[in-house]
């Protein structure tokens, strides 16, 4: 796939721009209910309250708005003609782009066999009706609680993520025991592309015998298994086992960090993490490897008076004023970006 789905809590296109039309801050309400007297009081109710409010009267809109919104809740009314509300809210549960959404059923329907019923599609809880909106804003706002939270653990997960990015590092996120890749960060993808040939929701063969084989150690003693090598000429790919990222009844969720080791990964990180421009980079880190500005001019293709002009803008930019100390600042910086790799 171009990108595996990245976690389900992320906000659409769509539920932004509502959200920006209402509030930053307001939590986004879809009221399914094919009775337009239910629509309006719960309507009324949650936008005086400061909710962004969708409605739908069916089930196929209702479908087709949480697909499109992404909303934080869900008001489902059980008994609706056509797609009635259990086969809504199971629906929204087998997509992964609306599991997440916490579903409240409204019935007027109290014997157990139908509560249950709405709890076994999905739902977290249920009112009764004639609704009465205090007690519908009461158990939305129990909900809308671990909404917010996972919606903020979202959004940090993703900060972290575009983080190791951005200095080169990689991650992609595998489900056991079936072995799934479930998530990658785009940088992820193309790395296993290139080194392993293979696209989500495959596992590379390699990738998924070492973590089998060392996950039960990490589980049960949290020992940090050894890292995974994936050489390819004068480039190498280094896999570690980051962390436990989810366990359920069906299995674990572990994420796994990548980083390629190469020249050309090295100049681009002193470039990024130091501020220089690519050639500058290039010419310290070949100062680094002990090359003189005539062993530079010749590897970049210019004269020696070039690469010393090149280096001098190193130095102001370092705050040093030898070729030794830039040296230093580079080999210190490139052992915390890439401790593996040999200078």
């Amino acid at each position: 796939m171009t990108q595996t789905q990245p976690p389900a809590m992320e906000t659409s296109p769509l539920a932004r721009t509502l959200r920006e039309q209402q509030g930053a801050n307001s939590d986004l309400v879809l009221i399914v209910d094919d009775v337009p007297d239910n629509l309006a009081v719960l309507h009324d109710a949650l936008d005086e309250s400061g909710y962004t409010v969708l409605i739908a009267t069916n089930g196929e809109q209702a479908l087709q708005r949480a697909a499109q919104a992404r909303p934080d809740i869900v008001l489902l009314d059980a008994m609706m003609p056509g797609i009635d509300g259990f086969e809504v809210a199971r629906r929204l549960k087998a997509d992964a782009a609306t599991a997440h959404i916490p579903i409240v059923f409204m019935t007027g329907l109290t014997e157990t066999e139908h509560l249950v019923a709405a709890l076994e599609a999905g739902g977290v809880d249920y009112v009764t009706k004639p609704i009465k909106p205090k007690e519908v804003l009461a158990r939305m706002n129990v909900h809308l609680q671990g909404a917010r939270r996972a919606r903020q653990d979202a959004r940090q997960a993703g900060q972290a993520r575009n983080a190791l990015d951005a200095f080169g590092y990689a991650s992609i996120t595998v489900r056991l025991p079936e072995g799934r890749l479930i998530w990658q960060t785009a940088l992820g993808r193309d790395l296993l592309q290139r080194y392993c040939d293979t696209r989500a929701p495959e596992t590379p063969p390699a990738v998924l015998e070492w973590l089998r084989s060392h996950t039960p150690d990490a589980r049960q003693r949290g020992i940090e298994p050894p890292a995974l090598s994936i050489v390819q000429g004068a480039s190498s790919l280094t896999l570690r086992l980051h962390q436990q990222t989810s366990s359920d009844d069906e299995g674990d969720e572990w994420m796994i960090v990548m980083r390629e080791v190469s020249d050309t990964g090295v100049i681009e990180a002193m470039s990024l993490s130091l501020k220089l421009t690519a050639r500058e980079a290039e010419v310290l880190y070949w100062v680094v490897k002990g090359k003189t500005n005539k062993d530079i001019g010749e590897i970049l293709g210019s004269s020696p008076a070039t690469a010393k002009k090149h280096l001098e803008r190193v130095y102001v930019k370092l705050g040093v004023e030898t070729r030794t100390a830039a040296a230093g600042v580079a080999i210190k910086r490139i052992r915390e970006l890439q401790p593996q790799f040999e200078i």
